[in-house]
């Protein structure tokens, strides 16, 4: 990492119960929280918002939401995110195979319309060399009404903010998802898709 992370002892007494929920979550505090924490400001704000895209009554589905958050990460070169988030993805129950076909989701009968309308958007918000056009917004209308798509918008956007944030400090992956690439190294290590777009 380029900033190391300071001890847990050493932040605001405020943040201990998000570092529990953490610890509970995933066996361990995340070396990211641990970096957003050195601003305990931000890390609230930071938190919140999370908490407020990531909720149970979303219009997507956690399965397509860490399929989301997944192939962002893999746009932005986190090696941290796609741990987590592939991990995050197999326990929502999407197969390994999936998993692995996301880099190269469009030439694969793994995912439906939906997921391909969704991830073709995810890919027009994600990529600073492409916009969005009509045609792929009005795809999601088909799946989504305009509250749906607000949610779907921001939680792309949440996440290629959490990515490049953890992506420029190099936060290394955590050894929560050992997915083998295609050059024989784990996903934690990969920091992007083999197209050299990411």
């Amino acid at each position: 990492m380029r900033i190391e992370p300071k001890p847990l002892s050493s932040h605001p007494w405020y943040l201990r119960p998000f570092f529990w929920n953490q610890r509970r979550k995933y066996g361990r505090v995340l070396d990211a929280a641990l970096l957003w924490a050195r601003s305990p400001r931000l890390f609230l704000g930071v938190a919140f918002l999370y908490g407020l895209i990531d909720h149970r009554r979303s219009p997507i589905e956690p399965p397509l939401r860490s399929l989301i958050t997944v192939r962002v990460s893999q746009i932005n070169w986190c090696a941290f995110c796609v741990d987590l988030n592939s991990e995050t993805l197999m326990k929502r129950g999407a197969s390994l195979e999936k998993v692995e076909a996301l880099e190269t989701w469009r030439d694969s009968n793994l995912f439906d319309a939906r997921e391909r309308a969704c991830l073709a958007y995810t890919e027009a918000m994600s990529r600073s060399d492409r916009q969005v056009d009509d045609d792929t917004f009005e795809r999601l209308k088909t799946y989504f009404d305009e509250a749906g798509i607000i949610e779907l918008t921001a939680l792309i956007a949440f996440q290629n903010m959490s990515s490049k944030f953890n992506s420029a400090l190099a936060v290394p992956p955590q050894g929560f998802c050992k997915i083998p690439s295609r050059s024989g190294d784990p996903a934690g290590s990969r920091h992007g898709s083999s197209d050299g777009q990411e």
